[in-house]
């Protein structure tokens, strides 16, 4: 092998091995296009909310038109915190179960909190004034939230539906159970295991929740582009 090309070998195994560094060493935040939206590859809100983590409080504009949050319902015990919307047909499937939960539950000391994380300039039946008619239509018994402030993604929620069941404590509202709300998403006949009944009655008896995690079945959730 003459000079020349000795020369040109090294300066390539030069480019690979600082190619290389800068790869394994940053934290590469890669986005990609989808249907004209910007989805990250790596979301800066570090994948949401674990099991026994804090919640934090938030102020979200409810259909009435008020701010609402979760300090506002001194006397609960925990929240049943949904992430929901009005296109998904998973989230419609489950409406008559949601309100089942807080008639059941809200007296108890845990109220469902419903909140749409979707951008309605993505789906315009995920609108204000469309949240609005939904809820009247379907009579929603509980807060049902525009997020316009990207607490979806600071929670960590995937699909909609989405739970989140909290528990005060030490006046903290302490993440108890992540996930779905039962195992049969789209045929309320075909429940066998109702995970967020169950969770929450692990709590109401002073007791461990047996199942603290399962998988959210829904509709992928499309962010505002400002959250």
């Amino acid at each position: 092998m003459n000079k020349k090309n000795l020369t040109i070998l090294g300066l390539t195994l030069a480019v690979a091995m600082v190619g290389t560094f800068f790869f394994k060493g940053a934290k590469a935040k890669s986005i990609f296009p989808v249907e004209n939206k910007t989805i990250a590859l790596n979301p800066t809100v570090e994948d949401g909310y674990e099991v026994g983590d804090e919640a934090t409080d938030f102020s979200l504009k409810n259909i009435d038109g008020k701010m609402v949050s979760l300090a506002d319902f001194s006397a609960a015990k925990g929240f049943i915190v949904v992430f929901t919307c009005n296109h998904c047909p998973f989230s419609k499937a489950y409406e008559d179960r949601i309100v089942a939960l807080d008639a059941k539950y809200s007296s108890k000391g845990y109220p469902v909190i419903a909140i749409n994380p979707n951008d309605p300039a993505a789906y315009e039946e995920d609108s204000f004034e469309n949240m609005k008619k939904r809820a009247a239509e379907k009579g929603f018994t509980y807060p049902y939230l525009l997020d316009e402030k990207g607490i979806g993604q600071q929670y960590g929620a995937a699909r909609t539906p989405h739970v989140f069941v909290l528990k005060k404590e030490g006046g903290k509202n302490i993440v108890k159970y992540i996930g779905a709300i039962d195992d049969s998403a789209q045929d309320p006949a075909g429940v066998s295991k109702k995970y967020v009944e169950s969770a929450v009655d692990n709590l109401l008896q002073d007791k461990p929740v047996v199942t603290k995690t399962t998988k959210a079945i829904g509709c992928s959730i499309r962010w505002r582009s400002d959250s």
